[in-house]
């Protein structure tokens, strides 16, 4: 295919800056979106993962009462619904992307075992660690010690980062050069299902 075949291409460096940019934005103001696009989904999910990130935190408060953390509870259920359905999102818009680009896939092209929009919510969550990691180095009241096993567990995260996103440049490379083929995986969560989950339904009926 020609060069100019590769214009859809996804630009991974352009994404996942994003996700940094945000999680420091929205830290200092309300979580926003000013994408739209494949950009704008993929803010969207981040989104959820950055919620996500301190309701777990709240979850995790030794002073929270039982009826704080059941209330949490059913808010993270909510979040990591919503977190799954756009990762699916993104997945079907990139497939779409695909469809328009009128890219032919070998008849033969693999299939990766992760799909970029899993490999996204991966570099998400990895955002939100490195920028956490980054809050504990500049803390003023803990040790050395501290700052040190901090500081190597940082330099992991930001090795994991840029060693993912290289990977899935390399998969949209891929996928948009017709070598691999994508594909949606329906992850078909059961738990907030009223109809799939049995300690909802039979709750519903001895009510």
């Amino acid at each position: 295919m020609a060069a100019s075949d590769h214009l859809s291409t996804p630009n991974v460096a352009k994404l996942t800056q994003m996700q940094i940019d945000a999680v420091r934005r929205w830290h200092a103001e309300p979580v926003d979106n000013r994408f739209t696009g494949l950009e704008g989904l993929v803010c969207q999910q981040h989104a959820m993962n950055f919620c996500l990130w301190h309701e777990e935190d709240k979850a995790r408060n030794p002073a929270a009462t039982d009826v704080e953390i059941a209330g949490v509870k059913r808010a993270i259920d909510g979040l990591n619904q919503r977190r799954n359905d756009l990762i699916e999102d993104v997945d079907d818009a990139i497939s779409e992307l695909i469809r328009a680009s009128g890219i032919t896939v070998a008849s033969d092209a693999a299939i990766n075992t992760e799909t970029p929009g899993s490999v996204i919510d991966r570099l998400s969550i990895m955002s939100l660690r490195i920028f956490h990691y980054g809050e504990q180095c500049d803390r003023m009241d803990v040790e050395e010690e501290h700052r040190k096993k901090v500081l190597q567990r940082l330099a992991v995260c930001k090795t994991q980062h840029a060693d993912l996103s290289f990977s899935l440049q390399q998969l949209f490379d891929d996928l948009f050069a017709g070598r691999k083929r994508h594909q949606t995986y329906r992850q078909l969560k059961m738990y907030n299902d009223a109809s799939l989950n049995p300690a909802i339904y039979n709750a519903s009926r001895q009510s």
